[in-house]
């Protein structure tokens, strides 16, 4: 198996990624609901990972080397439009985490964003998303206590600190928060059911 030229195609469907993201930016298209053009990639990113991992099993380390591994995580994080692809991710990556071929905050990032979108409380509080008071906040989690404890145990920082942090970086690319916040939530919802994360 040329695991060489596999790890260069995960990384340039990651740059792609990463490319546009920075473009809707500059162009402040970013907070506009879900962008047309990213959902489209996002779609055509995970099918070409899909059928990676059939090929050759999960992404890990040891296969495709760290920065492929990273890059794998984040198409995954980006395929919110693929339950089914997200959840049978979750699995593989999990046994890659427990097997030390993977890493664990990362485990942590899919396990909360598939929590958020079925609208269950997420374990490590890494989902956000703008509230009524037009701040950026941690998603609905169980108990800040047992939410820092677990983030604690994979090397991540506090929540507290962690949200100051995600503020920050809001600020920095000019984002803002939905001009119509009940609005965006009918919308969020809308598209939850549609593609098929709730009922």
């Amino acid at each position: 198996m040329d695991y060489k030229n596999i790890a260069k195609r995960i990384i340039e469907l990651k740059n792609a990624d990463l490319e546009l993201r920075d473009k809707l930016i500059q162009t402040g298209q970013l907070d506009e609901g879900y962008n047309k053009e990213m959902e489209k990639l996002h779609n055509k990113n995970a099918e070409a990972l899909d059928e990676i991992i059939d090929a050759i099993g999960y992404p890990t380390i040891d296969k495709v080397g760290k920065e492929a591994n990273e890059a794998t995580w984040l198409i995954i994080q980006h395929s919110i439009g693929q339950p089914s692809f997200m959840k049978k991710c979750e699995k593989l990556l999990e046994k890659a985490v427990n097997d030390n071929k993977a890493n664990p905050k990362n485990l942590a990032y899919l396990t909360d964003r598939i929590a958020v979108f079925e609208g269950n409380p997420q374990r490590y509080g890494t989902q956000f998303d703008w509230d009524k008071n037009k701040e950026l906040s941690p998603y609905n989690f169980d108990d800040l206590t047992k939410v820092n404890q677990r983030r604690k145990s994979i090397g991540l920082n506090t929540l507290e600190e962690q949200t100051e942090i995600i503020r920050t970086q809001a600020k920095n690319e000019n984002q803002s928060p939905p001009i119509d916040f009940e609005k965006r939530k009918q919308e969020i919802k809308k598209w939850q059911k549609k593609v098929g994360w709730t009922k």
